[in-house]
């Protein structure tokens, strides 16, 4: 930076000033950098068949990125600090003060964008987390209606039991009419259970 402006320098404090614009442009560099992952991430989240993996991928480079964010404000509020001590100990001369001036301006920015940030980070956590909670809310979904299914049709099994025993005496197998109610009663077992558990919306779709 001194060399590409020949005479600008001419103490250390000038040098310290250059110091701590050249910090400034870094960070505003490293935040578009963490600006351009999160938007990255902000797509993945969005997609309609985002998976588990993915969304674990997607939390891992937003608490990446909120920690490099997290730096970053950290150290422009030590920059920020430290040009406030130079000005209010009148060490510096009015062009560098106005120097300063600009600097904590730029660091102004940075701490605005820095903040702007964080809500970025906190949304798309929160909206993965809830991405995930969906996807773990379906597959409970699914394990209930199976399970609701598999007590709906132990009824029917149990009397496909009874009536698979080899006893000597069972009248009803000798009938004309065993077979047929054997059948629907069996499907009147499982009929009833199943009517039970859509009246209590265990069986509902949405």
């Amino acid at each position: 930076r001194a060399r590409l402006r020949p005479g600008s320098v001419s103490n250390a404090k000038d040098v310290l000033l250059d110091l701590y614009s050249t910090d400034a442009e870094y960070s505003a560099d490293a935040l578009e950098e963490v600006y351009e992952n999160l938007e990255l991430a902000g797509k993945r989240v969005l997609q309609d068949d985002i998976t588990d993996n993915d969304a674990e991928e997607v939390l891992e480079t937003i608490a990446k990125e909120e920690d490099t964010n997290g730096r970053i404000r950290r150290n422009v509020m030590d920059t920020r600090r430290a040009l406030s001590f130079l000005m209010r100990s009148k060490l510096l001369s009015d062009e560098q003060q106005e120097e300063a001036r600009q600097i904590l301006r730029d660091i102004d920015s940075l701490e605005n964008h820095t903040a702007f940030l964080f809500d970025k980070i906190n949304f798309l956590m929160d909206a993965t987390v809830g991405f995930i909670n969906l996807n773990q809310s379906k597959i409970i979904k699914i394990f209930s209606v199976v399970s609701v299914v598999s007590v709906a049709l132990m009824p029917p099994t149990l009397l496909a039991s009874i009536w698979g025993m080899n006893f000597r005496y069972m009248p009803e197998l000798e009938e004309t009419w065993g077979y047929p109610v054997a059948i629907i009663s069996m499907v009147i077992s499982a009929m009833i259970p199943l009517w039970y558990f859509r009246h209590k919306g265990w069986l509902s779709s949405r």
